[in-house]
C-alpha cells in the first residue's frame, strides 16, 4: 500500500543534456503575433500600395498624357498672360550696339500710326525720357517700350534683367563695334533675356546687295545668335512684323528672377519724414511711393525689398490705384489725362484702395549683421579645477639664473627668452597674413636693376648722330603722350605683372629669412601628411569677424524649401496688377538718382537675403582682361540684383573638403570666389568688374553662385626650398632651407619631397648654421631641389560696402577714345 501511494516523480535532465540553439527570427514579430495583434484590421499603406500596383499600362499612359497636358496648358497660360489684360504689360528695351545704329529711329518708328497701335503718354517709366506705353487691339496685347544707352553700364545691367524682351539695334554693315561686343558679354553673363535683332538702312541699299549684305550680317551675328532672325526696320510693315514676334515669341526663363517679385519703376514720389523742416527732404529720410506693375511672384507687404543700388528696405503698405495702361482702350476712347501728383491716378476716377497693411510684429527685420557680445565665453568666476590648477602653478617655483643682489621682487620682471617668443606669437595679428608676399621682393629688385641699365650703352656714334636728329620731332609727341599716364599706376602694374610671373614659375615658393627664424616667420603654418586625407578643423581659430555673419545648418535644405515655399504663394499683390509701394526709410538720394534720368528697380528679398555670411562664386576669367588681379583685391559685384563692392579670396574648384588658394585669378581654369556678402539664393548670375584709378571699370571675370558655407576652408600655401649639398645612396644634406639649428628642430616632423618626386623627412641637424641630414626614398640627384610644403587657414577681408560709384564709360569707336562721367548728366 505504501508503494501504491508514492507520486510518480518527473524525468529531470541532467548537466548533459543536449540544448539546441534557438531560432533567430531576426529580432521582429512573427506573422501570427502580427495577425493577433491587428484583430483582422488592414493598413492603409497596404491599399495604397495594392491600388498602385493594380494600375494597368492604360491608366498609367492615360496619366502620363494628362500631367503632360496641364503642363503645356500652364506654360501656354503663362506664354498668353504676358502682354494681356490679366497680367504686367510686355517690358521691350532697345539698346543700340553700334555707333551708328539709332536706337531713337527705331522707337520713333514704333511711336508711328503705321504699327496699329495707341501711344500712351511719354515718360511712362520714371526717371527714362525715351519711354512710353503702347496699346495694340488688333493683337489684344500692350507694350512697354523703353531706350536704354549703353553709356550708363549699371542702368544697362538693371533694366536687362528685368526686362521681357530686347531689341539690338545692329549696324547694316559691321553689326556692333568693341563696346557694342563688351555689352553684349555682360549682359549674357547675367542672363539674356528673349531678344530680336533688328537693323536700318537695308532698303536703302540696291537690291542686287540687299541680299548679299544681310548675308554678310547674319555671318556676323551667328556668333553670338545662332539661328537668330534679323528683322529690317525701314517701314511699318516691318514694325508690325516684330511687334507680332516680339508678342509671340517663346520667353526665355531667368532663375534668378523668376524666383521673386519684381518690378520698374513707372512713377515715383518723395515724401519726407518731417515736412516741417525743409531742410530735410534733401538730406534726411523720407517714404518713398513706387508705382509699376508686379511681376514674376507675388508681392507680399511684409518682405524686405531692394532697390538696385541704394539697398534694403521695409514697406508699410500697398495700394491699388487704376491701371494706367487699359487693354480695352480703342480710339474712339481715349485715354483720359493722367493727375500725376496723384501717384498715377486717372482724373475723375475712384480714390486709390489700400490693399495690404505691414504688421510690426511679422515684418522682416532689417538686420543684416549678428549682434555680437564681447563678453560672450568669458568667465566670471573659476572653476573648482581652475583653482586648484592655479593653486599648484603657484606652489611650482620657476628656477632662472639672475645677477647677484637681485630681490625676488625684481626677478618677476625678468622674461626668458621662451616668453618673449610667445609673446610675440600673441600679439602678431591676422593683417599680416600678406606678409608672406612681400619675401620676394628682393629678388624683383634686382630684375628692376637689370632691366634699368642702359639700352644705348654700346650704340654706335652714326646712331648717336641719327637719334639727336629725331629727338626734336618727337619731343612734342612724346611729351603729349606722358602727359595721359600715371606713373604711380605704371609701377604698380610692374610689380603686380612681376608678382604675376614670379608665381607662374615657382608656384607658392618664398624665401626663408635671415634675420628671423623662421619657426617665428612662419608660426601660423603647420605641415600635412596629406593635402587629401589630413584633418582640418573648420572650427579652430576662426577670426572675429565669423561672429557677424550668418550660418546655415543645411544651405541647400533651406534653399529648396524657401523657394518651394516662395512657388507656392498666393498672398500678396498678384503677378500683373499695378500697385504702389510705400518705403520707409528711405534716403533722398534715391529720389536724386531717378531724377538725374536713371531707372529705378525694385526687387523683393526672400526670407535670410539681408543677411550677411560668406558667399563662394564659381567664376571664369574673361578673355578680354589680361591684368593680373590678386587676391584680397577690392572688386565690383554684381550679383543678381544687388552691387557692391568686397575683397574675396581665391580657390581651387575641388570637391575635397580643403581647397588651396590661388595669389592670382587664374586664366585657364574656373576658380571659386569667396567674400563676405549678403545671402543671396541660387542660381544667379555673377559679374565682377575692378575699377581703375580713373573710374573706368574692366569686367574682368563671369560666373554664378556657387554656395553659402562659412566653414568651406580655405589653405594658403607656401613652399621652403634647399639645396642638395651632398648626396649619398639613401640620404643627402641640405642647405639653405633653415639657417639655425632650432629652425631644422621645429620643423623636423614635416615631410619633405623634391621636384622630381622623391619623399623624405629630417633626420638630424649638422652644425649651427642650418645644414641638415635627410633620407629619402631613393637617391636625389644634383640638379634636384627638396621642398618643404606648409599651410594655413585664410579668410577674405570685411571690405564689403554696398555704394559702388557710377563707372566712368571708355568707348572706343571710329579710332578716338570718348570718356563719359555719368554723374554728370
Amino acid at each position: 500500500m505504501a508503494a501504491d501511494g508514492e507520486k510518480q516523480q518527473g524525468h529531470r535532465p541532467g548537466i548533459y543534456k543536449q540544448k539546441n540553439k534557438g531560432h533567430k527570427h531576426g529580432k521582429h514579430r512573427t506573422k501570427g503575433e502580427i495577425e493577433r495583434e491587428n484583430k483582422g484590421r488592414v493598413s492603409v499603406t497596404v491599399l495604397t500600395k495594392k491600388q498602385r500596383k493594380e494600375q494597368k499600362k492604360m491608366d498609367r499612359r492615360h496619366k502620363a498624357n494628362q500631367l503632360r497636358k496641364n503642363k503645356k496648358d500652364m506654360v501656354l497660360t503663362e506664354k498668353r498672360r504676358l502682354g494681356s489684360r490679366d497680367g504686367p504689360p510686355h517690358l521691350v528695351v532697345v539698346v543700340s550696339l553700334h555707333a551708328q545704329a539709332d536706337a531713337g529711329a527705331i522707337t520713333k518708328l514704333l511711336r508711328g500710326e503705321g504699327a496699329g497701335g495707341i501711344v500712351h503718354h511719354d515718360r511712362c517709366i520714371s526717371g527714362v525720357s525715351d519711354s512710353f506705353g503702347l496699346i495694340l487691339p488688333r493683337f489684344k496685347q500692350r507694350f512697354t517700350f523703353l531706350s536704354q544707352s549703353t553709356a550708363d553700364m549699371h542702368s544697362l545691367l538693371d533694366v536687362t534683367k528685368i526686362a521681357d524682351s530686347l531689341v539690338f539695334v545692329l549696324d547694316s554693315t559691321e553689326g556692333w563695334d568693341t563696346y557694342g561686343d563688351y555689352c553684349l558679354s555682360c549682359v549674357f553673363a547675367q542672363g539674356l533675356p528673349s531678344y530680336a535683332l533688328v537693323c536700318q538702312g537695308v532698303s536703302e541699299l540696291p537690291v542686287k546687295k540687299r541680299v548679299e549684305s544681310r548675308r554678310a550680317l547674319s555671318k556676323i551675328t551667328e556668333a553670338r545668335f545662332p539661328d537668330a532672325r534679323l528683322f529690317p526696320l525701314d517701314s511699318e510693315q516691318d514694325t508690325t512684323l516684330l511687334l507680332r514676334h516680339l508678342g509671340t515669341q517663346r520667353q526665355r526663363k531667368l532663375g534668378f528672377r523668376s524666383k521673386r517679385s519684381h518690378l520698374i519703376a513707372q512713377h515715383v514720389t518723395f515724401t519726407p519724414n518731417n515736412p516741417v523742416d525743409s531742410t530735410s527732404g534733401a538730406t534726411g529720410l523720407g517714404t518713398l511711393c513706387v508705382s509699376g506693375y508686379v511681376r514674376g511672384r507675388p508681392l507680399r507687404v511684409d518682405r524686405l525689398v531692394h532697390i538696385s543700388g541704394h539697398g534694403d528696405f521695409q514697406l508699410s503698405q500697398i495700394d491699388a490705384p487704376v491701371d494706367p495702361l487699359p487693354l480695352n482702350l480703342t480710339v474712339s476712347r481715349p485715354l483720359k489725362p493722367m493727375n500725376i501728383m496723384n501717384g498715377g491716378q486717372l482724373e475723375n476716377e475712384a480714390p486709390v484702395r489700400v490693399l495690404m497693411k505691414a504688421d510690426p510684429s511679422n515684418r522682416e527685420s532689417l538686420q543684416a549683421e549678428a549682434e555680437v557680445d564681447p563678453m560672450d565665453g568669458e568667465q566670471t568666476w573659476p572653476t573648482e579645477s581652475e583653482l586648484l590648477e592655479a593653486e599648484e602653478a603657484r606652489k611650482k617655483k620657476r628656477v632662472m639664473k639672475v645677477p647677484k643682489g637681485t630681490s625676488d621682487y625684481q626677478a618677476t620682471w625678468i622674461v626668458d627668452e621662451g616668453e618673449e617668443e610667445n609673446g610675440d606669437m600673441d600679439e602678431e595679428s591676422s593683417d599680416n597674413d600678406d606678409d608672406d608676399d612681400m619675401m620676394d621682393e628682393a629678388m624683383d629688385k634686382e630684375d628692376g636693376e637689370i632691366d634699368s641699365q642702359d639700352p644705348g650703352s654700346c650704340c654706335d656714334s652714326e646712331e648717336e648722330e641719327e637719334e639727336e636728329v629725331c629727338s626734336t620731332e618727337r619731343a612734342g609727341a612724346d611729351q603729349r603722350y606722358d602727359e595721359h599716364m600715371d606713373e604711380a599706376a605704371e609701377e604698380e602694374g610692374l610689380k603686380r605683372y612681376r608678382d604675376a610671373r614670379a608665381n607662374e614659375m615657382f608656384p607658392d615658393e618664398v624665401d626663408t629669412p635671415l634675420d628671423t627664424p623662421a619657426r617665428i616667420r612662419f608660426q601660423r603654418y603647420r605641415g600635412l601628411k596629406s593635402f587629401r586625407s589630413s584633418p582640418w578643423d573648420p572650427m579652430e581659430n576662426l577670426p572675429l569677424d565669423y561672429s557677424r555673419i550668418f550660418q546655415f545648418q543645411s544651405f541647400e535644405r533651406t534653399r529648396r524649401r524657401i523657394l518651394a515655399e516662395a512657388a507656392a504663394e498666393e498672398d500678396g499683390a498678384m503677378d500683373g496688377w499695378y500697385v504702389t509701394l510705400h518705403i520707409i526709410d528711405v534716403p533722398f538720394s534715391v529720389m536724386e538718382s531717378v531724377q538725374s534720368g536713371k531707372p529705378l528697380v525694385l526687387v523683393s528679398l526672400l526670407p535670410h537675403e539681408q543677411k550677411m555670411s560668406v558667399m563662394h562664386v564659381l567664376v571664369q576669367r574673361h578673355p578680354s582682361n589680361t591684368e593680373p588681379i590678386k587676391s584680397k583685391e577690392e572688386l565690383v559685384f554684381h550679383c543678381g540684383f544687388r552691387r557692391f563692392r568686397a575683397s574675396p579670396i581665391f580657390s581651387q574648384h575641388t570637391s575635397a573638403d580643403k581647397h588651396k588658394m590661388e595669389r592670382f585669378l587664374r586664366p585657364d581654369a574656373p576658380i571659386v570666389v569667396s567674400l563676405y556678402a549678403p545671402i543671396t539664393f541660387p542660381p544667379s548670375g555673377v559679374l565682377l568688374f575692378k575699377q581703375r584709378n580713373d573710374g573706368i571699370q574692366d569686367l574682368v571675370a563671369t560666373g554664378s553662385l556657387l554656395s553659402c558655407d562659412p566653414q568651406r576652408v580655405v589653405l594658403k600655401r607656401i613652399v621652403l626650398s634647399g639645396h642638395p649639398f651632398k648626396i649619398n645612396r639613401r640620404s643627402a644634406v641640405v642647405r639653405y632651407m633653415f639657417f639655425n639649428r632650432d629652425d631644422i628642430m621645429w620643423f623636423k616632423p614635416v615631410e619633405l619631397r623634391t621636384k622630381w618626386g622623391r619623399r623624405g623627412h629630417i633626420k638630424e641637424a649638422l652644425g649651427t648654421h642650418g645644414h641638415m641630414k635627410c633620407v629619402f626614398d631613393n637617391q636625389l640627384r644634383s640638379q634636384d631641389t627638396v621642398l618643404m610644403n606648409l599651410y594655413k587657414r585664410v579668410y577674405p577681408r570685411w571690405t564689403y560696402d554696398p555704394y559702388v560709384p557710377a563707372p566712368l564709360t571708355w568707348v572706343k569707336r571710329e579710332g578716338t577714345v570718348e570718356m563719359e562721367d555719368l554723374d554728370m548728366e
